[in-house]
């Protein structure tokens, strides 16, 4: 799957490894940097956003980049990389989950981020209270109020976190959110201060304590600007896989995949 180019980078599945290694020191010195103005005082966790990343880059950035966190978009890309992924890193998804995909990815994720309605809380339960097991999730919340998103509203999401947090099955660790996409980066800024505030008012409201809580915000034009205001974990993709080249773009893109 691997060739040397004449310039003796290697490529993998049409991505540059140097470009890759280039990108997550970028990104980890700017969380690092950005941690300093963050109310914790220490960097996120970097959850890798794999939508449409091959398995081989993903195992490339395991294996040589410490790379200990992915996170999947789509049920069936999820199920077509499975077995081809290295084990050791965590698999969460992150992308929307319609209640029937809920058996597919149950017992392959450690972290569902996405939860947005009792609906699907209670199929997440059942799964799992099935295989005799407490999934790790998060309530979205829908910062941005855009039509187009999943997510509770902003002046529903501790109660709605609270809900589900009594349902057996679940354990929820937090609070994820999307911003909506801002032309300026200090825009960014209103959205996940709320969104923190809202992560906080959960943490106190919430009956028992949650060891190591989770509030999962910003992504590649945004995960600086998250960090600053409260992130524990950052999605970051494309700032850190780049762009693929012309074959594997098209490679992909006549690939159907569902999800």
């Amino acid at each position: 799957m691997s060739e040397k180019e004449s310039a003796g980078r290697e490529i993998i599945c049409g991505y540059d490894t140097g470009v890759i290694r280039e990108n997550f020191a970028r990104v980890r010195e700017n969380i690092i940097k950005a941690s300093a103005h963050s109310p914790w005082g220490k960097p996120p966790l970097l959850l890798a956003a794999t939508k449409t990343v091959p398995a081989p880059v993903i195992n490339f950035a395991v294996s040589h980049l410490g790379l200990s966190v992915i996170g999947e978009n789509r049920v069936q890309e999820l199920m077509d990389k499975y077995d081809l992924l290295d084990p050791r890193p965590e698999i969460h998804f992150i992308g929307s989950l319609q209640c029937n995909k809920v058996k597919y990815i149950i017992d392959k994720v450690s972290m569902i981020h996405s939860v947005d309605s009792e609906k699907l809380a209670l199929e997440i339960s059942r799964r799992a209270e099935a295989l005799g097991k407490v999934m790790d999730v998060t309530a979205e919340v829908n910062i941005g109020r855009e039509p187009s998103k999943g997510g509770v509203m902003p002046e529903e999401a501790v109660d709605f976190a609270l809900r589900i947090s009594e349902l057996p099955g679940i354990s929820v660790r937090g609070i994820m959110t999307m911003a909506p996409k801002c032309a300026e980066k200090s825009d960014y800024g209103k959205y996940f201060e709320e969104t923190y505030r809202i992560f906080v008012d959960f943490l106190r409201k919430k009956r028992h304590n949650i060891i190591e809580p989770v509030l999962s915000m910003g992504m590649s034009d945004s995960y600086v600007q998250a960090t600053e205001n409260g992130a524990t974990t950052v999605r970051v993709g494309s700032a850190l896989f780049g762009a693929r080249s012309a074959a594997a773009q098209n490679l992909n893109d006549n690939k159907i995949i569902g999800g």
